[in-house]
């Protein structure tokens, strides 16, 4: 090759690399999600008395991996297998920030938690007490009247003077109020009972509807006979649940996971259900990367998570009998 033309390819080459190391530093108005490799549970879930097993069998679960995603990634997406691309206005919709994402995803681990500690003892013969705590805050709008008063795990105890111990309870007390009048709130912050007054303003599906501006959910408080902890460090979301409530059934009863590295998704209900949960593609890849023997999934996810499984077994459940019983009879 002539000596000019190679050096225009080799300047042309060289442009495109740095053109690409840009873009790879800029951000993106999407977001990515990847997978991330199985986890075992067994280290996170203390229960008195356990002994930790050190061979790699056992229940493992699974989460994936979101980020900003890069100009590059943005533009090239299959530069990751597995990789799903998220609009930011639909990861964090209106205008709920990146910080308020995560805090909600950390509160909703949290009751996942319990949850499947309760369905564990309760399968196991064991008595748990859960009963109504009031109305939990799991999500502050941007700009609304409760935004910098109400926060992310605040429980409503009692609203105008009135007791709260469900969502329902918050409803029917907030029906009468107009639009623009203030409301006088207790909730418990921590260990702590906070009086608060917050605004409210009227709601885009009728004008004469008062709201302060949150998401609330039935609050709990549960009553275990032992003491069981649960330490999942920095991940967030309920979709462990399922994985949780198997580890502590293995630790308290029967051997489930019979040498097998069995990885396990969903999100379980106090009655023991399995609901669908996301990142299922990423996920199910995660499992197949960790070599898992069994991947247990809600039934809603299975059709998806056999299109990535590539000679992984697929275990559809719906409710975690459906779960244990597969576990006993593969």
């Amino acid at each position: 090759m002539p000596r000019r033309p190679l050096a225009l390819v080799v300047v042309l080459l060289a442009a495109a690399v740095a053109t690409a190391g840009v873009l790879w530093f800029v951000p993106s108005d999407h977001y990515i999600v990847l997978p991330d490799r199985a986890r075992p549970v067994d280290p996170l879930v203390s229960i008195p008395g356990e002994s930790r097993d050190d061979d790699e069998a056992g229940v493992y679960m699974v989460d994936v991996r979101v980020g900003r995603a890069s100009l590059l990634e943005r533009l090239v997406p299959g530069l990751h297998e597995g990789a799903t691309l998220i609009p930011a206005e639909v990861l964090n919709p209106a205008g709920v920030s990146d910080r308020q994402r995560r805090t909600s995803s950390l509160n909703q681990m949290s009751r996942s938690q319990l949850v499947a500690i309760t369905v564990a003892l309760r399968e196991l013969g064991r008595e748990v007490s859960v009963d109504p705590a009031g109305a939990e805050v799991v999500l502050v709008q941007p700009g609304s009247p409760a935004d910098g008063t109400l926060l992310v795990g605040d429980v409503v105890v009692e609203a105008l003077g009135r007791p709260v111990e469900t969502t329902a309870d918050l409803r029917r007390v907030m029906n009468p109020v107009s639009p623009g009048a203030t409301v006088e709130l207790t909730v418990r912050r921590g260990e702590d009972e906070v009086n608060l007054r917050v605004g409210t303003r009227a709601t885009q599906e009728g004008p004469r509807r008062a709201v302060v501006g949150v998401q609330v959910r039935d609050a709990e408080d549960f009553e275990f006979p032992l003491d069981v902890e649960i330490d999942a460090g920095s991940i967030g979301g309920p979709s462990a649940g399922l994985a949780f409530a198997l580890q502590i059934v293995d630790e308290l009863g029967n051997d489930l996971d019979g040498g097998r590295r069995v990885v396990a998704t969903g999100e379980i209900t106090l009655e023991g259900d399995v609901l669908a949960v996301g990142g299922i593609p990423q996920k199910t890849i995660g499992a197949r990367e960790t070599e898992a023997d069994v991947f247990l999934v809600p039934d809603a996810n299975a059709a998806e998570a056999r299109r990535f499984a590539e000679g992984l077994e697929i275990v559809a459940v719906s409710d975690f009998d459906e779960a244990l019983s597969a576990l006993a009879t593969d």
